[in-house]
């Protein structure tokens, strides 16, 4: 596919020359997203992102794929776990491990994340123990890991709030760097990625987290993964353009990349990083893809969408794509693909155990939480609770005797 929305690497926080290579404006709505990897394995050219494509070696090339794989067997053991009781809520990442895993190793360790509540592969990439994830879907921890030690922040459940919070940890960044460099100090720069869905995107704290990103210059990457349903509105009730051509009216380079196409992810994920870092001002980057399954496992998919658009973006499948390209290439032989499948195993099996044998969760403990110090309304709503629950307590007990 043609690179038409290429951004110019001269970019800069005031002559914004916001054009593709071929001189058509970054975010036309005709104008094609970036791919290099296909739907059929096969590796095409770009003239800006080919170069960035051509520093993976074949030992990244073969971690794309096993962290993809590794993090869908995850998702598929948590689904289970749901579905058996041991956790509340599980929200599948199924048909997005490329945009996640590309862009997650895109990004350098000094680099901060804010996620939303669906960014498994990027917590891979971050080096998380994804058993403790499954805390939180637990309800008992409002995270689960500290932050700290990652650079990857707690998941964010409220909608679109983590952008906002994200451009000020930028800023904050911006001002340490000055600081940094005024004091004769030569530390690596680092730049913050603030991930959000399409549903997110018409949130006013996205529109507001722009605005202030672009007006201080923040060293920020906004990353939209378009999975093409807010839940069970589609993408086209929620924007007539591509979502990326919203960056223009910011000022600010905004690309489309192929969501489904691990490698055009990475470099497209790896030049915004390098532009942020620079301090060039922020981009967006919509990674094109598609939710397989439900938005969580409260939710049933097959109400509001067909099968034949699910069976044709399978046909897109970023797993299959890569290992077409690694087998074709002659990167990776069957005794590869073998041990991703038991080293995928052998995280399940740990994500079960580790679930397993987590506490049980108190729902009494979560009214605790509210505030630092007893409330009327909060014990007025511990007291509504305990009156409602009490009032199954001869069901089961007849339930018993039966």
């Amino acid at each position: 596919m043609g690179s038409t929305q290429t951004p110019t690497p001269g970019i800069d926080g005031t002559g914004l020359n916001l054009q593709s290579s071929s001189g058509e404006a970054i975010g036309d709505p005709a104008a094609e997203m970036i791919q290099l990897l296909g739907p059929d394995g096969k590796l095409g050219t770009d003239p800006v992102f080919s170069d960035y494509a051509k520093r993976l070696d074949p030992e990244q090339l073969r971690g794309f794929y096993a962290d993809m794989a590794k993090v869908r067997r995850f998702d598929q053991e948590a689904t289970a776990l749901q579905r058996q009781g041991e956790l509340a809520l599980w929200v599948p990442l199924t048909g997005q491990e490329a945009a996640q895993i590309g862009s997650g190793r895109a990004t350098q360790r000094q680099d901060y994340i804010f996620p939303s509540y669906r960014e498994h592969g990027v917590a891979l990439t971050r080096n998380v123990d994804l058993a403790e994830l499954l805390k939180l879907f637990r309800g008992i921890s409002n995270g689960g890991w500290d932050p700290r030690e990652n650079n990857f922040h707690l998941y964010t459940l409220v909608l679109a709030a983590q952008t906002l919070h994200s451009v000020g940890y930028a800023m904050g960044i911006q001002r340490d760097q000055k600081l940094a460099e005024a004091s004769g100090a030569n530390e690596p720069k680092a730049a913050v990625v603030a991930y959000f869905g399409d549903g997110a995107s018409s949130e006013g704290d996205v529109h507001e987290s722009m605005v202030f990103a672009a007006s201080y210059n923040a060293p920020v990457v906004f990353f939209c993964q378009n999975n093409h349903w807010a839940i069970s509105v589609p993408t086209e009730v929620q924007t007539k353009i591509p979502l990326s051509n919203r960056a223009k009216g910011y000022g600010f380079p905004g690309i489309r990349v192929d969501g489904n196409d691990v490698i055009a992810v990475h470099a497209v994920t790896e030049w915004a990083l390098e532009h942020a870092r620079e301090g060039r001002g922020p981009v967006l980057i919509e990674a094109y893809t598609y939710r397989v399954g439900a938005h969580t496992t409260a939710d049933d998919p097959t109400k509001y969408r067909g099968s034949d658009e699910e069976h044709a973006w399978r046909a897109k499948d970023p797993l299959d794509r890569l290992e077409k390209y690694l087998r074709s290439e002659g990167l990776a032989d069957e005794a590869f693909f073998e041990q991703v499948k038991l080293d995928g195993d052998k995280l399940a099996a740990h994500v079960r155990a580790t679930t397993q044998n987590l506490q049980s969760p108190d729902i009494r403990e979560s009214f605790a939480r509210v505030y630092a110090e007893a409330h009327p309304l909060v014990a007025e709503e511990l007291a509504w609770f305990e009156e409602y629950s009490a009032g199954f307590e001869g069901d089961d007990e007849q339930e018993a005797g039966n």
